[in-house]
């Protein structure tokens, strides 16, 4: 024999309104929370465009001299070359692989390496 304080109707009715008193609440709570988190989000995803991680920041996006960031590339990586650092506008992500080899960088770190000068 099944011992309850109340009959099975007035047990899933008082389940019933309690659902109901409290599915506002948490449904104001969830959505709260969800506009938080996609605040955070689309900040994080800001942040690694800014580093190159991500697209659209992962792409070269080179300003100044090319001249002059070359010359620093040199000083900070003796082992590169004129033919390495070859850059024509459209052809950066050739420039990208041949860094990307000689260097043994990924090419996140590359780009983000090339946009920083």
């Amino acid at each position: 024999m099944l011992m309850a304080p109340d009959k099975g109707a007035a047990t899933r009715e008082s389940l019933k309104n309690a659902a109901t008193k409290y599915s506002g609440t948490l449904g104001e709570q969830l959505s709260k929370y969800g506009e938080e988190l996609d605040t955070k989000f689309k900040g994080y995803v800001s942040k690694l465009e800014d580093m190159g991680v991500t697209m659209p920041g992962s792409s070269l996006n080179m300003k100044g001299d090319w001249n002059e960031s070359k010359g620093k590339l040199k000083q900070q990586y003796a082992q590169l070359t004129d033919e390495d650092l070859t850059y024509a506008d459209g052809k950066g992500d050739e420039l990208v692989g041949r860094l990307q080899t000689k260097l043994g960088k990924a090419k996140s770190e590359v780009v983000k390496m090339l946009n920083d000068l």
